[in-house]
């Protein structure tokens, strides 16, 4: 009985890393989209923020999925 609670306080606490990392990547991503334009940084290197935006919001969709699976399976 314990180790199904451990299990969900396991997945809940994968699910608040999950919302912290976008709430911070889109914060992130459009704190430099503003830096960028204010320092008319050229758009290849403003790009760049993009990508690391993608990479963080496609970890965050990765994880999301092992939890719905998890939740199903259980």
């Amino acid at each position: 009985m314990a180790e199904g609670r451990d299990d969900d306080r396991a997945l809940a606490r994968q699910a608040r890393l999950v919302a912290i990392v976008i709430a911070a990547v889109m914060i992130l991503w459009m704190a430099g989209q503003w830096l960028g334009g204010e320092l008319g940084l050229p758009a290849r290197f403003v790009f760049l923020f993009d990508l690391l935006a993608l990479a963080g919001f496609v970890w965050a969709l990765i994880v999301t999925y092992q939890i719905w699976r998890k939740r199903r399976d259980n």
